[in-house]
C-alpha cells in the first residue's frame, strides 16, 4: 500500500500527539506514514493527504463543497469536569490580566486578535456569540488576524490587541510550557462548546482500512505510551465520531448566513 499521508491543520503545539497517532497507525497496520503540515483543505480530497486533523469549521464547509469525500472517525475527550466525557471544547476569551475588562461586552470598541477566519475556536464562534449575545457586527474597534492562536496570546500579552478568543486546550498547553502566562493573562469569558477537532480521512480509503484506524485510535488510552503523549494534550481518549456529530457546526453556520454576518 502507498504511504498514508497525515496532514495537520491543528496548533503547532499538538504536533507531539498527531505524531504520535499517526506512527501508531503505521506500527499496528503495517502501512508507511507520514505527517505534514497542511497548506489547503482540499489536500484532503485531491489525494495528497488521506488522513487529517481538521477544526469542525472548516470541515463542515469541505464535504459541503464536496460531499462523501471525508468522513470523521474519532475525536479527542480532554481532561476537566467542565468537558463531561464529551469530545467537545470551548473558546476561552482572554485579555491582559492588568486589563480593565471582566466580561466579553467589555470588549466593545476594542482591539481584538483572531487566529484565521477559518476557526471555529477563533472566528465560527466569536461570530455566533456576537449574534446570541446581540452583540452584532461592528462590535471591535478593529480585529486583526494573527495566523494562530499562539501568535494571539502574544499579541494580548504585549498588548497589541485588547482580547481573544484562544481554543481552551491550546492555552492549557501554552500555560503549561509558560507558567508566566499566569500572571500575564486572565479569562473572561467562556464560548462554547463546539464539537472538538476530529481526525478525518478520505472516503478513498477502504472502508475496512478506515474501520480498523478508528477502532485503534479509539483504543490508544489503554496503552501507557499513548497516555503518557496525550497528557500533552490534556487527552483523556479519543472516541468515536460521525459527519453528525459536526451538525452544532452547522447550526452556527446556519445563524451566521441568515444573519448575513460574514465577517468580524
Amino acid at each position: 500500500m502507498p504511504t498514508l499521508r497525515f496532514v495537520t491543520y491543528l496548533a503547532p503545539n499538538m504536533r507531539p500527539v498527531y505524531e504520535f497517532i499517526a506512527h501508531a497507525v503505521a506500527q499496528r497496520l503495517g502501512v508507511e506514514t507520514e505527517l505534514f503540515v497542511g497548506e489547503a483543505y482540499e489536500e484532503l480530497v485531491d489525494g495528497r493527504a488521506q488522513a487529517g486533523f481538521i477544526c469542525g469549521s472548516p470541515y463542515t464547509q469541505l464535504v459541503q463543497r464536496f460531499p462523501n469525500t471525508v468522513e470523521p472517525l474519532a475525536a479527542p475527550v480532554l481532561k476537566g469536569e467542565r468537558f463531561a466525557g464529551r469530545p467537545v471544547y470551548f473558546s476561552d476569551v482572554i485579555v491582559r490580566r492588568d486589563a480593565p475588562f471582566t466580561r466579553f461586552e467589555d470588549l466593545r470598541g476594542q482591539a481584538w486578535a483572531y487566529n484565521e477566519p477559518s476557526s471555529q475556536s477563533g472566528y465560527n464562534l466569536t461570530i455566533v456569540s456576537l449574534l446570541r449575545r446581540g452583540l452584532g457586527p461592528g462590535f471591535f474597534g478593529k480585529a486583526v488576524q494573527s495566523g494562530a492562536h499562539q501568535n494571539s496570546i502574544q499579541m494580548v500579552v504585549k498588548g497589541e490587541v485588547d482580547g481573544s478568543a484562544i481554543d481552551c486546550q491550546v492555552l492549557m498547553v501554552e500555560m503549561r510550557a509558560r507558567p508566566e502566562l499566569a500572571e500575564q493573562i486572565k479569562v473572561i469569558d467562556v464560548f462554547g462548546p463546539s464539537t472538538i477537532q476530529p481526525l478525518a480521512v478520505s472516503t478513498a480509503l477502504p472502508e475496512s482500512l478506515r474501520s480498523e484506524i478508528r477502532a485503534l485510535v479509539t483504543e490508544l488510552h489503554h496503552e501507557p505510551a499513548a497516555r503518557k503523549v496525550f497528557e500533552h494534550g490534556f487527552i483523556e481518549q479519543w472516541v468515536a465520531v460521525n459527519d453528525a456529530s459536526y451538525d452544532d457546526i452547522r447550526q452556527m453556520w446556519a445563524e451566521r448566513e441568515a444573519a448575513r454576518f460574514h465577517a468580524l
